[in-house]
């Protein structure tokens, strides 16, 4: 058995197959001869590093179950016309403290303003940095813990859905909450609070949850444990995103 064999096994014991396969390609090129030992020791080690954090960035986003898995900070237009967006704050919010701090974010604005494209872009950034995170619009949410209460797959969910450490809930306020879907909204928020950060759109203004909301005292419970944690950002604009990046799209195609 060569040495190699042996460094084989060992790394595949170990699990650092990425060791052993860049040790390989530092065979096969004359340049890292020159370099020390120690060096090319920690070149392996770097490349190892690097590879399970890439598969540790791919199964959260797989997981992370995003419908704009693209959606980037980098790609936000600030500039767009008639678009009320503060930049600064975006920009602050892309750093993460929020969620090292267990801070919440509330989006409102009308449909097609970005809400829900800027709440990825800040989940794809969290999962670059190793947070994992869930996507989920609250109209789907609700129907399919209504299609488990009262069986064991019920907690098991609610337990899932405490362990990430952003939770982005979009479209809140579609239609009013019923009494069992109130409670529900309630358990989520109540096993996150100040310790994951949670992301809501909504098309409501916050003044107008209220009302969505079966009961007035589990209402009161949700907004005192959301809202008063919240960075909250009102995003007006006069045209539709997803229309203008449309318009967008078309008159390049005939340039």
């Amino acid at each position: 058995m060569t040495t190699m064999d042996i460094i084989k096994e060992l790394t595949d014991e170990l699990a650092i197959k990425h060791f052993y396969s860049h040790l390989k390609e530092q065979q096969m090129q004359p340049e890292y001869s020159n370099l020390e030992f120690e060096k090319r020791i920690q070149l392996l080690l770097e490349a190892e590093s690097f590879e399970r954090k890439n598969k540790k960035i791919k199964r959260l986003q797989s997981d992370a179950k995003l419908p704009d898995k693209s959606a980037c900070i980098e790609n936000i237009n600030f500039s767009i016309a008639n678009r009320i967006l503060d930049k600064s704050l975006i920009l602050e919010l892309a750093s993460l403290k929020f969620i090292e701090n267990a801070n919440n974010i509330i989006f409102t604005g009308l449909t097609g303003t970005g809400k829900s494209y800027i709440a990825q872009a800040l989940a794809n950034k969290a999962m670059q940095k190793g947070y994992s995170a869930f996507y989920i619009r609250v109209p789907r949410l609700m129907q399919y813990l209504g299609s488990i209460r009262g069986d064991e797959e019920y907690l098991k969910y609610l337990q899932k859905l405490s362990r990430y450490k952003l939770l982005i809930l979009d479209d809140f306020g579609v239609s009013p909450l019923k009494a069992n879907e109130s409670r529900d909204l309630l358990e989520i928020i109540e096993d996150r609070s100040k310790i994951s950060s949670t992301i809501i759109t909504s098309q409501l203004a916050i003044k107008e949850w209220h009302s969505y909301i079966h009961s007035p005292t589990v209402a009161d419970a949700i907004l005192d444990r959301i809202v008063h944690n919240s960075y909250k950002i009102a995003i007006t604009s006069d045209e539709s995103m997803r229309k203008l990046e449309n318009s967008i799209s078309k008159k390049k195609k005939t340039e």
